[in-house]
C-alpha cells in the first residue's frame, strides 16, 4: 500500500497549548487537524486511568513542537499517524509512561518494548488490538 506522508507542524506555547489539544492518550488535534496516534492503545477517557492518561498527555505536550506523519488513513474523524514532541515519538512516549498499551495489530509491534509490567498489570488491552 502506499502511504501518504502528510506533515503537520505546529509549535505549542506556555502555559496553554496552542495549536495543540489533547482529547485523549491516543488523539491529538494539530492545528485543527485531529490525529489518532498509530498502535497506541490508551484507556477510555470514562475511566480514572483514561483521566490520568489525558493529565499526562496535556503536560508532556506543554512547550513541545509536534510534528505528525500521516499514512493517508482515518479512522472517523482522525488520520492515523505517528506524532512526534521534539523529536521524540508520542506513541512511545506515552506508553513507556506508564499510560498506554502497543496496539501490535497497528504498530507492528514496534511500542511492545516500551510497555512497562505496571500497565499491562493495570490496563486493559483493546480487543481489536
Amino acid at each position: 500500500m502506499n502511504k501518504l506522508a502528510l506533515s503537520l507542524l505546529i509549535m505549542s506555547a506556555l502555559p496553554a497549548l496552542a495549536g495543540v489539544q489533547v482529547r485523549d492518550a491516543d488523539t491529538i488535534v494539530v492545528d485543527g487537524t485531529p490525529v489518532r496516534l498509530n498502535g497506541v492503545d490508551a484507556p477510555e477517557l470514562g475511566t480514572k486511568a483514561g483521566q490520568d492518561a489525558k493529565r499526562w498527555m496535556a503536560n508532556y505536550l506543554r512547550g513541545k513542537e509536534v510534528r505528525c506523519d500521516l499514512n493517508g488513513e482515518r479512522s472517523y474523524d482522525r488520520y492515523i499517524g505517528i506524532c512526534y514532541a521534539d523529536g521524540v515519538d508520542i506513541g512511545a512516549a506515552v506508553i513507556a509512561a506508564g499510560y498506554a498499551l502497543d496496539c501490535a495489530r497497528y504498530s507492528g509491534g514496534r511500542y511492545r518494548e516500551f510497555e512497562t509490567p505496571a500497565a499491562k498489570a493495570r490496563l486493559s488491552r483493546a480487543k481489536y488490538c
